[in-house]
């Protein structure tokens, strides 16, 4: 029985295939090629801010802006993806809106549009067949109908009560056929008209962070000082005639680094951290043991109200000409209520 040459095995062919496949991928992308690649993309997208009908889309932007109901998205494929993304964008500027899936809104949740609802329909050749099928049923509904495509003689456009056109000069996928560009457009577009109706509903930092509670950006404008500090029993504090070594289970039982040293009505005195008993200690050695806390506490320590924002207060702590890891927390009156720390800022995440 004879054996097989190796250009006869078919395993053996594929391998050495596969890997000069690879190989010449990857010296197919080059530097330069990758460079070109995004000057060809930049010359797009200018052509669509150069040819775009601002006077059309101030109409749109207007449109959603005047809007009584719900503003809905929706879109097939990855211009579904774009409608859903813009629509959670109006949501969190406090804007009502939706996506609506054109195929489970066929199948029930059509019954979610009204007459005072907007459903703005994207896509690039705006002959898409579930959009087209949608129409009839939205306009039963009442819904106020807009077409956003990249052809001006689409179906899409023709049926709606209004048309928006988006520039595209070609994808930039060398057969004009991956939607790269097309999807970029319309994704810049969605993004700006938002930021025009954040502009014209005059939306305060503070009304945007109540919709994003849970991220940094909210925290740090809704959280003060007085949402985080540590008060009353979880005060370190002491009396300035106390002798330092009487303090050692106070300063290090709270967790806090220091102790606030306070007289009989709670006013500040001033403070006194670990870092100062260990430089104590090394300056007085067996002294120590006779020192009072006020002989030694630092009298003018960087302080904040309970109403200052907690982000105001991590930047206090920052500052020059050294930064430090707590601040008292005072009232009007000079009186301690609290203290806020480092750590408490970082976990809060600040």
């Amino acid at each position: 029985m004879g054996s097989l040459a190796p250009s006869d095995l078919p395993n053996g062919n594929g391998k050495a295939s596969q890997m000069e496949k690879e190989g010449a991928a990857a010296d197919a992308l080059t530097l330069s090629g990758l460079r070109d690649l995004f000057q060809t993309q930049k010359r797009y997208l200018d052509y669509f801010f150069q040819n775009l009908d601002l006077s059309q889309t101030h109409l749109f932007t207007r449109t959603l802006l005047d809007a009584r109901g719900t503003i809905f998205f929706t879109g097939v494929g990855k211009s579904g993806f774009v409608a859903q993304k813009i629509s959670q964008t109006l949501v969190s500027l406090g804007i009502r809106s939706g996506f609506l899936s054109p195929t489970d809104a066929l199948h029930g949740d059509i019954g979610i549009l009204g007459s005072d609802d907007l459903l703005v329909l994207f896509s690039k050749s705006g002959n898409t067949d579930e959009l087209l099928r949608l129409i009839p049923c939205a306009r039963a509904r009442g819904a106020f109908l807009v077409a956003v495509t990249s052809s001006k003689t689409s179906l899409l456009s023709g049926a709606c009560d209004l048309s928006v056109y988006l520039p595209l000069e070609r994808e930039l996928c060398p057969f004009d056929l991956a939607p790269v560009t097309s999807t970029a457009i319309q994704m810049v577009f969605g993004d700006t008209v938002a930021i025009a109706l954040m502009s014209a509903r005059n939306l305060t930092k503070e009304e945007y962070a109540a919709n994003h509670p849970a991220g940094r950006i909210g925290k740090s404008l809704i959280f003060k000082v007085k949402d985080l500090m540590k008060k009353q029993e979880e005060l370190p504090i002491c009396q300035e005639g106390g002798l330092i070594m009487d303090q050692l289970v106070e300063l290090t039982s709270k967790g806090c680094g220091c102790l606030l040293v306070i007289d009989k009505e709670y006013h500040l005195i001033g403070t006194f951290t670990d870092g100062d008993l260990r430089r104590t200690l090394k300056s007085s050695g067996e002294a120590i043991f006779k020192l009072r806390v006020g002989d030694v506490c630092n009298r003018n320590p960087r302080t904040i109200g309970p109403e200052a924002m907690a982000v105001d207060a991590m930047k206090k702590m920052e500052s020059p000409p050294s930064p430090v890891q707590f601040l008292p927390v005072l009232n009007d009156q000079n009186v301690v209520i609290g203290i806020v720390t480092l750590h408490d800022l970082v976990s809060a995440g600040l």
